[in-house]
């Protein structure tokens, strides 16, 4: 049953509505609620690991194995949400409304936090939570949107997702700063995703509409997941590529701080790190949409192979930083390292999704984007893993490392190679 998912992506979808610069205005709601509920996540981004050890008084060991029962969480959650989002009952937008709950529950879970298990409970729910809201809102999107649109449609929704992290982190650091008020934090991202529950009940009408005839067997998108060829070789892809994109926000931090060469110092200055990855977000912010419009004239599959250039360069780029001893040199290596892996990473996002959807059929999008979910999941497990390991050996050793990641960008583009034969045209166009 190699093609057992190639039906006609359109078949069943709703018409588009009223439009806003060209894009459905239930797009803009959605993206407006993702804002909101982005800005809360920065609250407690990077700040979650220092209030549980310094202020709960955790054990970092502790912290770090409620971080794993989230992950582990998440794709139980993610496989659950596809089957939801697909089913006659909770549909897409009941599936983000219980995303939005549960997320909000573990936010207010973890502001209570004193010991281990609660904040455990916390980490279970806020996992379950993010693996419910992904697959149903990316099937949302592809549900109402057209074309080259749906590329664009894709970006905007990351788009909002980095504007909102990048807010959150900035006023979180700066409330800390003035108040220490970590608690606080829990408490105002768990209030926005509740501004996210109001906005998609509200603003946002249900469009899935599954075809007559009996209710299907609960894995039965599953099944035909497992059965699509296209699919198994499109995972090998995204899994690999998606542990490229978690070296960006684990090793290479680490690297840039403890081991090049800078002024005859091991590592840059920890302002200059902090730079370069405030840089990062906000490329990612300015080329998300242009870049999904400029490429969706290309084959998707052409355009995920030129993503995998980007990352090529970018590991390329962290090497040459290095092996250099030359602190100028150093300094535009690690510039444009960063700045290669957000094009590259802004390429990636609204394709990749977009792919996988014409892969599915209307009544199996949210589970084939469930799948697509998933390898961020087992790419974010296994990136990190794969990476900081490798910087516990000898210098040479961790010197080599963004030798073989970009060595592996050319397996990466070997794999679309391969699979672009057996892609649907509706799934090549952009």
């Amino acid at each position: 049953m190699a093609d057992s998912g190639s039906g006609d992506s359109d078949s069943g979808d709703q018409p588009q509505g009223k439009t806003l610069f060209g894009f459905d205005r239930q797009i803009w709601i959605l993206v407006l609620g993702r804002l909101l509920s982005a800005i809360g996540s920065g609250f407690t981004l990077f700040y979650a690991p220092i209030y549980f050890v310094n202020v709960v008084g955790l054990r970092a060991t502790s912290v770090g194995a409620g971080l794993s029962a989230q992950g582990i969480a998440g794709i139980i959650g993610r496989i659950l949400s596809g089957t939801f989002a697909d089913s006659k009952f909770l549909k897409r937008k009941g599936t983000i409304l219980l995303a939005a709950l549960t997320m909000s529950a573990g936010a207010f879970i973890f502001s209570a936090t004193t010991d281990f298990p609660i904040y455990l409970v916390g980490n279970v729910l806020m996992g379950l939570g993010i693996g419910f809201f992904w697959p149903p809102s990316e099937a949302f999107i592809a549900d109402i949107s057209r074309g080259a649109k749906l590329n664009e449609a894709y970006a905007m929704n990351r788009l909002a997702d980095s504007i909102g992290l990048a807010i959150g982190v900035v006023s979180g650091g700066l409330l800390i700063s003035i108040h220490g008020a970590y608690r606080l934090l829990f408490i105002v991202d768990g209030s926005s995703y509740l501004v996210l529950f109001i906005v998609v009940l509200a603003g946002i009408k249900e469009s899935f509409q599954p075809t007559s005839g009996p209710p299907r067997h609960l894995m039965q998108g599953w099944r035909l997941v497992l059965a699509d060829s296209r699919m198994r070789i499109y995972v090998l892809f995204n899994v690999l590529f998606t542990s490229f994109i978690a070296q960006v926000f684990t090793t290479l931090p680490l690297y840039f701080k403890n081991f090049v060469r800078y002024h005859d110092a091991n590592g840059l200055p920890y302002p200059i790190v902090c730079s370069l990855f405030a840089g990062y977000i906000l490329v990612m912010a300015i080329f998300q949409l242009p870049s999904a419009r400029l490429l969706s004239r290309f084959k998707r599959s052409r355009v995920l192979m030129f993503a995998c250039v980007l990352e090529l360069l970018a590991f390329m780029s962290v090497w040459f930083a290095g092996a250099s001893t030359d602190a100028l040199f150093v300094l535009i290596a690690a510039s444009a390292s960063v700045a290669l892996f957000a094009l590259g990473n802004a390429v990636y996002n609204p394709v990749a999704s977009a792919l996988v959807v014409g892969l599915a059929t209307a009544e199996t999008r949210a589970v084939y984007l469930s799948a697509n979910s998933l390898c961020w999941a087992l790419g974010l497990c296994i990136g990190p893993v794969l990476g900081l390991a490798a910087l516990d050996h000898s210098l040479q050793f961790s010197h080599a490392l963004w030798l073989v990641l970009a060595a592996s960008c050319l397996v990466a583009i070997l794999i679309l190679f391969l699979l672009e034969p057996k892609l649907p045209e509706k799934s090549l166009s952009g």
